[in-house]
C-alpha cells in the first residue's frame, strides 16, 4: 500500500522537502532540502546566499521560482541530481527520518502534491513522482549501507 507525504506535520512529514532538517554541504549549511535544491538553481553566489538565508522553505522555493534571476543553463538536465544529493545528506544527516524512511519497508513512497506533476503525482494521481522515486532510491542505498552484503536492486 503506497505511503503518501506532503506536508511536513503529517505522519511521513519528514519525507517533505520543507520538513525541518538541514544538512551542510561544502561547510555551508542549508536549512531545509528545499532551501538546498532551490539554491542550486543558480551560479551567482549572492543569489544562492539570499535563498540560504531565507527564513523559510516556502520564502527559498518563492525565491528559486523568480525567473527575473538568471538561472542556471543547465538546469533542466542536473535538477534530479541536484534532488537526490540533499535529500541523501538529509537521511544521511538526521538519525530519526532514516529510521522512518527505512521502516517503509518496500512500500512505494509519493509525495501526494496535486500541483506539482514532475516532483508529485499531480491532482489526479498521474504524475511523474520523481521526489518519491528519490527517496525510494535513497532508502535502498541506506539500506545496503547496513547491509552490504545485500546485492543492488
Amino acid at each position: 500500500m503506497p505511503i503518501y507525504f506532503y506536508v511536513p506535520s503529517d505522519e511521513y512529514g519528514c519525507f517533505s522537502n520543507f520538513s525541518p532538517h538541514g544538512f551542510s554541504d561544502e561547510g555551508t549549511y542549508w536549512l531545509t532540502v528545499e532551501h538546498y535544491f532551490q539554491a542550486q538553481k543558480f551560479l551567482q553566489p549572492e543569489h544562492k546566499e539570499r535563498i540560504r538565508q531565507a527564513r523559510t522553505a516556502k520564502e527559498a522555493k518563492n525565491i528559486g521560482r523568480d525567473r527575473s534571476l538568471p538561472l542556471r543553463a543547465d538546469w533542466e538536465s542536473v535538477k534530479r541530481k541536484v534532488m537526490r544529493f540533499a535529500v541523501l545528506r538529509k537521511f544521511e544527516t538526521h538519525a530519526e527520518p532514516r529510521g522512518i524512511l527505512l521502516s517503509t519497508g518496500d512500500e512505494d513512497l509519493v509525495e501526494n502534491a496535486p500541483g506539482d506533476y514532475y516532483w508529485g503525482c499531480g491532482a489526479d494521481g498521474t504524475g511523474q513522482n520523481v521526489l518519491g522515486q528519490i527517496l525510494m532510491e535513497v532508502r535502498d542505498e541506506l539500506r545496503r549501507r547496513q547491509d552490504p552484503a545485500k546485492k543492488q536492486r
